[in-house]
């Protein structure tokens, strides 16, 4: 018998035969939300990870941008802080911002704060999916700057991982990204920005 096999039959044992039956609802799938409270789980699911939701109309993208700029580097960041995937759409840009080159990925390290698109959003788990594409950028670019911008527009959010896995190249370089980089020592002492951006700012654009 095994110890997990041992401690359920205590189990067993201490609730008794007699024991009443619990009938306990399947959780509602996020496949049945509408459009709209997908979004809202996507917000809420991100927030739990201790990110930042900006929600803006298409048209105010770009703006909005900078607004989370400015919360993640405070009033003294010049855009030539930022580096920008080189697909991100010049509306989504800060004016004077750096478009990455494929310089050498330690080159990287020198700017505060990365701007990106993704390739898809799942709301179920508040996870954003970069694919290497011009408009995610490689994944050294989501990776060393300590901050990350990330634009999701509302087409792009599914409701689960099936539904991610999907849309996307199966061969692409796939960065899965479920807020900001965090770790915990063995005394649960929580770290931030150990194998990634210490702050992760996303924009979402319906």
């Amino acid at each position: 018998m095994s110890a997990r096999e041992e401690v359920l039959g205590r189990i067993r044992t201490a609730l008794g035969a007699d024991r009443p039956r619990v009938d306990v609802p399947p959780l509602p799938s996020p496949r049945d939300l509408p459009a709209a409270e997908l979004l809202d789980l996507l917000t809420d699911r991100v927030e739990d990870y201790r990110a930042t939701v900006l929600r803006c109309a298409p048209g105010e993208v770009g703006a909005t941008v900078v607004r989370g700029l400015d919360l993640a580097l405070g009033g003294g960041w010049s855009p030539a802080d930022v580096v920008v995937a080189p697909g991100v759409p010049a509306a989504w840009r800060p004016e004077g911002s750096t478009e990455d080159d494929g310089r050498p990925a330690v080159g990287l390290a020198a700017f505060a704060a990365t701007l990106t698109g993704v390739a898809t959003a799942v709301a179920e788990t508040g996870t954003l999916v970069l694919d290497g594409s011009p408009l995610s950028g490689r994944r050294a670019l989501s990776l060393l700057p300590d901050v990350l911008v990330c634009v999701v527009e509302a087409a792009q959010v599914v409701p689960d991982v099936p539904d991610a896995l999907a849309r996307l190249d199966p061969v692409a370089p796939i960065t899965m990204v479920s807020g900001p980089s965090a770790t915990s020592d063995i005394e649960l002492q929580r770290v931030e920005g150990v194998h990634g951006p210490r702050t992760l700012v996303v924009v979402l654009a319906a």
